[in-house]
């Protein structure tokens, strides 16, 4: 039995939502990135969070729900990242530069404050555990 989740996929506009975002340049960027790391083209996910693929996951009860498979929000204090904790993610973290952590998300609030390369292999990683799923 699939439990109906709050945050779904909708038709809006996710190159439109980016430019009218709080963050346009880095948004664009960090889409761009997410693009070129999973294939796919995003969706938006509830009113304010770019998804990249999409994931099963088990709930209570035998139930399971649908959510996004990896995603970012750009967000007035900061580029909110929704990944997978991929093995390595530590020590990652240790070399992106500024940043903060949360209940399983990444905080940059923006993209010239951390290394580009790092945030990819961030993303890449995340992605290449996720797609196992």
């Amino acid at each position: 039995m699939a439990y109906e989740a709050k945050t779904k996929a909708t038709e809006v506009d996710v190159d439109a939502f980016i430019a009218g975002s709080p963050k346009p340049a880095d948004g664009a960027a960090v889409c761009a990135l997410m693009r070129k790391v999973t294939g796919l083209e995003p969706k938006m996910w509830g009113p304010t969070i770019v998804g990249f693929g999409e994931r099963e996951y088990d709930l209570a009860g035998g139930k399971t729900g649908r959510t996004l498979a990896m995603g970012f929000s750009p967000r007035k204090p900061s580029l909110v990242f929704y990944t997978k904790h991929a093995t390595g993610w530590d020590e990652r973290l240790g070399r992106l530069g500024k940043h903060a952590t949360g209940k399983g998300c990444l905080y940059i609030n923006k993209l010239a404050d951390v290394d580009a390369g790092v945030l990819e292999e961030m993303v890449a990683a995340a992605w290449r555990e996720t797609a196992r799923l």
